[in-house]
């Protein structure tokens, strides 16, 4: 019987590596493919300069600043909201409140929405009833009422709040309730407590959600596609109504819509590895703010 144990233990094991070498060989081909094709038209002129001749000459420098700005601005908008949902949810609401129930409702079926849709919606609330309102109000011409940088960057907000609100959520949750009570033993009020005690200690985590919502952020096309991106756009914003191009919109673009594909591969392959690059460079920012702040909160305790 013992045997038959070890025997069935060590079948698994084998299952579950071999499971997980079938995934490190899938990502190797892919990533190695990309650098393959890529790494040869990667250049200083190719990252630094704006596109030309119909996107098949010059380099691709509007996308990665569009790209950049993009993601700065989404997380700026997401995380004092999705860190405050969950602070409420976690430290305020009743659980079993028809409000609490609804919010959380509303948080798990967002995170279920095709991204196509949240691109619809950005166009219809933010651009049409939003900004024609405000350009209606104060008596301007279309305005606001355009795809931009700021609607974009809202509807990836959008997009990406139930994956702030439930990282935050669990950070907070992973606070020891002892800590809470002795800080409201001391005199300190719930507010001060959640200020000062609980969200010092739930920062790493509320980091990890911002550093999801980067990843998934710089490689969405549908949410941008209606809201912002540009086609060709050989300059830079200069404001958050401009519009504006990104790597993930561009590649789409060469990939569908070039009348040359084989002019165009290779810029696309370029581009496609810049945006890897780019994508691990932010994630490496904020994993790099994550673990300084840990290693200030072990100094302090």
């Amino acid at each position: 019987m013992r045997f038959r144990i070890n025997l069935f233990g060590s079948f698994f094991t084998g299952l579950t590596l071999f499971a997980t070498l079938i995934i490190f060989a899938i990502l190797f081909v892919i990533i190695g493919n990309v650098v393959l094709h890529g790494h040869k038209i990667i250049s200083w002129e190719f990252i630094t300069q704006a596109p030309r001749e119909g996107m098949t000459a010059g380099g691709i420098f509007p996308a990665i600043f569009g790209t950049v700005a993009l993601v700065i601005l989404m997380i700026i908008a997401v995380l004092p909201v999705g860190v405050m949902t969950a602070i409420y949810l976690h430290e305020y609401a009743k659980p079993e409140s028809v409000l609490t129930r609804t919010i959380r409702f509303a948080v798990n079926n967002l995170a279920g929405v095709p991204s196509i849709v949240f691109g619809l919606f950005g166009l219809g609330f933010f651009i049409q009833f939003i900004g024609a309102g405000m350009d209606k109000f104060f008596g301007l011409e279309v305005v606001w009422g355009q795809p931009c940088l700021l609607w974009a960057a809202l509807t990836l907000a959008l997009l990406n709040l139930p994956v702030v609100v439930v990282a935050a959520e669990e950070s907070l949750r992973a606070v020891p309730k002892e800590t809470r009570e002795a800080s409201l033993a001391l005199g300190a009020t719930k507010w001060q407590t959640i200020r000062r005690i609980i969200l010092p200690q739930a920062l790493p985590g509320v980091l990890t959600g911002a550093i999801l919502s980067i990843s998934r952020g710089a490689g969405e096309v549908a949410p941008i596609m209606f809201t912002g991106a540009a086609y060709f756009l050989p300059y830079l914003p200069h404001k958050p109504t401009d519009q504006f191009m990104e790597l993930g919109y561009h590649v789409y673009v060469m990939a569908t819509q070039s009348p040359d594909v084989e002019a165009t591969k290779p810029i696309l392959y370029g581009t496609v590895l810049v945006l890897l690059i780019l994508t691990l460079l932010l994630n490496f920012i904020a994993i790099f703010i994550r673990s300084k702040v840990r290693r200030q909160m072990r100094q302090t305790i």
